[in-house]
């Protein structure tokens, strides 16, 4: 039986890296200085070097189940993902952060089923995005795709609570993007606080403001203020 992911691995050698070996003798040589950190979902079919067009060397990758973000007391313990915020910030000085959802997410999902007994990791980990959960019992399409926008500013807002990155966006040396992408439709909505919601990015004006725009005073002067966490007018 051949093994398919030997004949990937020597095809890379032989086909691909030759046509970019300068590239990465330069990163190598130079170090690597990515402008973005990229926080995905470990869905298959989120391809960020797909969706951005960027090439090696561009994005600070972190992928996990449902795009989440620990918090930055520790209370979920351990975690990689908090370790790479605070590298990508601290070290690398990268300029953005991109949180990216997507549609038919099977962490959202999960939020209102039952997680397998034996995965006790991952029911932890999902309560990362229950507070973006919409009180229903049986979640339809339209409930599905509210709850993994929700989820995107909700991880949105958990990076603020990381000194490191509140310090750099107060300071506009740092901008935060949420991304939720369509898969059946092939484009990204970003959210756009000025329009209180994701706009596809065929009709964006902007690669997503983020909630924390200090050109966007809210009724309290709270740059997201009057919105909750779906980016739609609070009570709305």
């Amino acid at each position: 039986m051949p093994d398919e992911l030997l004949e990937r691995l020597q095809r890379f050698t032989s086909e691909a890296f030759p046509t970019q070996r300068s590239l990465f003798r330069h990163l190598v040589d130079d170090g690597q200085h990515p402008l973005t950190l990229f926080i995905g979902c470990s869905d298959s079919r989120l391809v960020p070097y797909l969706l951005t067009g960027a090439g090696p060397g561009e994005l600070f990758l972190v992928r996990n189940v449902g795009a989440f973000v620990p918090p930055y007391d520790q209370s979920q313990g351990f975690h990689g993902t908090a370790a790479a915020i605070e590298f990508a910030v601290l070290n690398l000085d990268v300029k953005r952060i991109v949180v990216c959802g997507h549609s038919h997410c099977g962490a959202i999902r999960a939020l209102y089923g039952e997680v397998p007994a034996a995965a006790q990791n991952l029911a932890r980990w999902l309560e990362l995005g229950r507070e973006a959960a919409l009180p229903v019992a049986e979640p339809g399409a339209e409930v599905l795709r509210r709850t993994e926008q929700r989820a995107i500013i909700l991880q949105l807002e958990r990076l603020m609570d990381y000194p490191m990155v509140r310090e750099r966006v107060e300071a506009g040396r740092l901008t935060l993007h949420g991304w939720h992408y369509v898969i059946e439709d092939g484009e990204v909505h970003v959210f756009d606080v000025s329009q209180r919601g994701f706009v596809p990015a065929s009709r964006a004006e902007n690669a997503g403001t983020g909630p924390y725009q200090p050109f966007w005073p809210g009724p309290s002067g709270d740059g997201a203020a009057g919105l909750d966490a779906s980016g739609v007018p609070a009570g709305a």
